[in-house]
């Protein structure tokens, strides 16, 4: 709704990426409270956050150049403005992933106690990141008529001007939040270490892939001619959730 937060003279501030950083402050913040609290090195955890916010950064925009290649064929430069918003969530989480996992090994931290140390984390910076979508108005909706449709009417907004749509960041936000609440509260009665992360894993795939029915804004080329790109990870990913928490579970992965 407010794409540039502050201005003074040629200076902007734009929301989008406020909120993207105070989303990632919030989680880094978190992990090195959860880090104290299991008995983990609050440092160490403070370095892998800093690897793994570049990785994401960059996988999040790579995926978006890759599927939404004709925005920066006529200004190359666009690749570098991130504040217009374009970033996609599943390309930072798995450049994220990668360069995680190859951290906790070369430091030899105990991988799924810190995977779920990682997952309260990742939902809360995802909870404000998307305020910052909504702001900036990418991701935005289809055309609706219901009653909390959103009309964007700022010049600067990246979505549809005087058309209601629905308000797919909100839904995108109350999601996480609500994800975010429920992994605090069964954090305490997890039966395994990896449990809260394929945890949610499981309910952001499931979540994402049902309100990219509702989204308006072209995000590449349909899989299959039917799912939208995040909807065909999604499909992956949720299953494959399902299954690492059964063998995670069967190994009787103690909680360390």
């Amino acid at each position: 709704m407010h794409p540039v937060l502050l201005k003074l003279g040629s200076f902007s501030i734009y929301t989008y990426g406020f909120f993207i950083a105070m989303g990632f402050i919030a989680g880094i913040l978190l992990a090195k409270s959860e880090a104290k609290k299991l008995g983990e090195d609050p440092e160490k955890i403070m370095d892998l956050s800093f690897y793994v916010l570049i990785a994401a950064i960059l996988g999040s925009r790579l995926l978006y150049i890759f599927i939404n290649p004709e925005i920066f064929l006529s200004d190359i430069l666009e690749i570098f403005r991130i504040w217009n918003g374009g970033l996609v969530f599943y390309g930072g989480f798995i450049a994220a992933l990668i360069v995680g996992l190859s951290y906790l090994k070369i430091k030899k931290m105990p991988l799924w106690r810190t995977m779920d140390i990682a997952a309260l984390s990742l939902v809360l910076g995802q909870f404000l990141g998307r305020l910052g979508c909504f702001s900036a108005g990418c991701c935005y909706g289809k055309a609706c008529n219901l009653p909390w449709a959103v009309t964007f009417t700022n010049p600067d907004t990246l979505a549809p001007i005087g058309i209601p749509l629905h308000p797919t960041q909100l839904y995108h936000a109350i999601s996480n939040l609500s994800i975010f609440v429920f992994l605090w509260f069964f954090r305490r009665r997890k039966k395994f270490s990896g449990q809260l992360f394929w945890l949610y894993v499981m309910l952001y795939a499931v979540s994402r892939s049902f309100i990219e029915i509702f989204r308006g804004d072209f995000r590449g080329e349909p899989v299959f001619g039917v799912l939208s790109v995040a909807q065909a990870i999604g499909i992956i990913m949720a299953p494959a959730a399902v299954i690492m928490m059964i063998i995670l579970r069967k190994q009787g992965s103690k909680i360390l």
